[in-house]
Order: structure tokens, then sequence, then C-alpha cells
């Protein structure tokens, strides 16, 4: 399942156990080849929860974290950033980024 966040429920929606943030925009291609995957891997794995945010809607959201360019995916745990990644990413990286340390 895929969440869409914004300001008001982003913090609320980060703060428990491991959350992959999908930070995109509408216009992006690399963007649209990405969200398949993510909507399979949300499908296939209830572990992670999956988030996406609209740069384009929520700039807040993307200058508090640093986001400069899109698709960038944020790995978070019980709210703490843990890590990140920019560019489009195949399904087994994606899976690989989203592993525990």
């Amino acid at each position: 399942m895929i969440i869409k966040a914004n300001s008001e429920n982003f913090k609320e929606v980060i703060q428990r156990d491991r959350v992959l943030v999908d930070f995109y925009a509408d216009w992006c291609g690399p963007c649209k080849m990405l969200s398949p995957i993510l909507e399979e891997i949300g499908n296939e794995r209830s572990s992670v929860k999956i988030v996406k945010v609209n740069v384009d809607e929520e700039e807040n959201i993307a200058r508090e974290y640093g986001i400069m360019s899109i698709p960038t995916l944020v790995l978070f745990e019980n709210g703490s950033l843990k890590k990140s990644q920019t560019g489009f990413l195949p399904k087994e990286q994606v899976l690989e980024f989203m592993e525990e340390e």
C-alpha cells in the first residue's frame, strides 16, 4: 500500500517502523518509471511502508530534507532519516536500498 503524504501528516506517517519516502513530481520521467516498481514492492512487502511526496505540492517537506533532484528515495526508521538515494533504480536495487544495514 502506498500512502500520499502532505505537510499535515508527514511527520506522523514517518514516526513508526521503516518508511520509504519517494520524493517525486508528476512531470518527471524517471519518477513515472519508478512508481510502478514502488507499487509492486508495496504490495509484496508489509515490513516497509511506502510514502509518496509530490515536491511541487509539498515544497516545504522537500526543502526540509534537502531534496534537490528527483526521484529521491529516503528511508526513515522510527522517524529518523537513515539514508537516501537519488535517481531511478530498478526493483532489485530498490530492495537492496531498503535492506537493513
